[in-house]
């Protein structure tokens, strides 16, 4: 075994020489192989070793003995131990948190503590082959995401420093065989029988009967783990960019958007990565819910042709297409649902909900007129003038056309994204006749008279 963990420690340039290792020991097999194979390097690598045990409280007196095993052994190899103890029942009856959650919660703040104590380089832990094919196995039960399936890294940030795990180029036959050879009897702890846990249930059914086909299934396993986290990476870093390019963030809302034809010009495998990213972006938690289903959702409603639609995530966050426009945002966080209604200050100027602007003044010149100006003869209309949005079968004589038009058809036909409309202004006399529905329509009544009084209307927009 020795031989095969330096091998791997090389290849994945595991450490460097002199540096200062903590290893997580428990009391069984794997950390006391761990320990006691990093022990007997330490002179011709220059190793600082340091051993950190954990008590979780969960096995009384035998939890206890665990932390006295790990100090007695370290007193006879000669290596440095760190002692703590964690109220993992405790912990998660307040948080309410799984077993073994709330443990490997509560031991890596351990870890961390006593990472920045030592100014540790490495915190080594006793993770090995078998365990990586369980982690395997279950990723793929659980989930139909490649992210998920990429199985324990051998070396990833941690701290000031690194987690590593030697170990996982071998079996837990090898560390049996290893602890035969050093006179090693590390204590068991009875809950890894129980197969109530899923872990457990795969690790005693699932993964012999997997070895059965393939003796050397971990180093397969191992293998496909490593290339998935590579492939991944570089997929990873390219969505990055792609969002970065396509995507407009509102971080003071907590939404974005994004034009569809521009997302579907990036590699299929790339929109799926900016996929999740998106939804790491907007959700604190990712929440359990999701799954591929949702994923299946969010391209279809990229591909489908239809103009407006609008799909439900869980927290209540919202995916809404708009013609060529993608939009997510919470429901909650949505300001621009409110509608009001004000009368428009003549001469004087009238502030919207969103900061836009409409100035109104008196006047006899007929001046230039633009989709954001509206020029009215005092005597064709009933004042005061109001600013409202819209209400349900709003319709409007529309100039140029003969008859009458729903406003809801305007939006349709100039394509305005459905989340606009809601707050998109529009203009009425006092007898509610609409006047203008502001950037797009100006009603027939709205024709500038010379020699007459006119009112004048600028609308300055706060944030279309």
């Amino acid at each position: 075994m020795e031989e095969k963990v330096r091998q791997f420690m090389k290849r994945h340039q595991l450490f460097t020489k002199g540096a200062t290792i903590l290893v997580g020991v428990s009391g069984g097999p794997d950390s006391m192989a761990l320990l006691h194979c990093l022990n007997t390097m330490k002179e011709s690598w220059g190793f600082r070793v340091v051993a950190v045990t954990v008590d979780h409280q969960l096995r009384g007196e035998e939890s206890l003995a665990d932390v006295s095993y790990v100090k007695h052994i370290c007193e006879q190899w000669q290596i440095e131990c760190v002692s703590s103890s964690v109220n993992v029942p405790a912990w998660k009856q307040e948080n309410k948190q799984g077993t073994q959650i709330a443990a490997r919660t509560l031991r890596y703040t351990v870890f961390k503590e006593q990472m920045e104590k030592f100014q540790a380089d490495y915190l080594a832990l006793g993770h090995h082959g078998d365990d990586q094919i369980e982690t395997m196995v279950m990723r793929l039960v659980r989930s139909a995401d490649v992210q998920s399936f990429k199985g324990i890294p051998v070396k990833r940030s941690f701290s000031n420093g690194w987690i590593v795990r030697p170990l996982l180029c071998v079996t837990k036959d090898d560390i049996w065989d290893y602890c035969q050879a050093h006179q090693i009897v590390p204590r068991l702890d009875p809950s890894n029988e129980e197969t109530v846990y899923t872990r457990n249930y795969v690790r005693h059914h699932i993964v012999p009967m997997l070895k059965q086909k393939n003796s050397n299934l971990h180093t397969t396993v191992q293998h496909l783990s490593e290339t998935l986290a590579i492939d991944g990476a570089y997929v990873l870093q390219e969505a990055k960019k792609m969002v970065d390019a396509v995507v407009c963030f509102d971080s003071a809302r907590r939404q974005l958007s994004f034009e569809i034809h521009a997302f579907k010009t990036y590699a299929f495998a790339l929109q799926r990565r900016a996929y999740h990213l998106i939804l790491n972006y907007l959700y604190v938690d990712v929440p359990d819910s999701l799954s591929y289903v949702h994923e299946e959702q969010f391209l279809a409603l990229i591909f489908h042709q239809t103009g407006n639609a609008q799909i439900d995530f869980p927290a209540g966050l919202k995916v809404e297409k708009s013609y060529d426009q993608i939009r997510c945002y919470f429901c909650d966080d949505l300001s621009s649902s409110s509608s009001y209604h004000k009368l428009i200050i003549i001469p004087g100027q009238t502030i919207l909900p969103d900061g836009s602007v409409m100035y109104a003044e008196y006047g006899e010149a007929v001046t230039e007129q633009t989709k954001y100006s509206l020029t009215i003869p005092v005597n064709q209309v009933a004042l005061p003038l109001h600013i409202r949005t819209r209400k349900q079968g709003d319709i409007m004589h529309v100039a140029g056309l003969n008859g009458r038009k729903k406003i809801k058809d305007i939006f349709i036909d100039a394509k305005v994204p459905r989340h606009q409309r809601a707050t998109w202004p529009l203009v009425t006399d006092n007898d509610g006749e609409i006047l203008w529905l502001v950037g797009l329509r100006k009603a027939a009544v709205a024709k500038p008279q010379m020699n007459t009084s006119q009112i004048q209307l600028y609308f300055q927009d706060g944030n279309r």
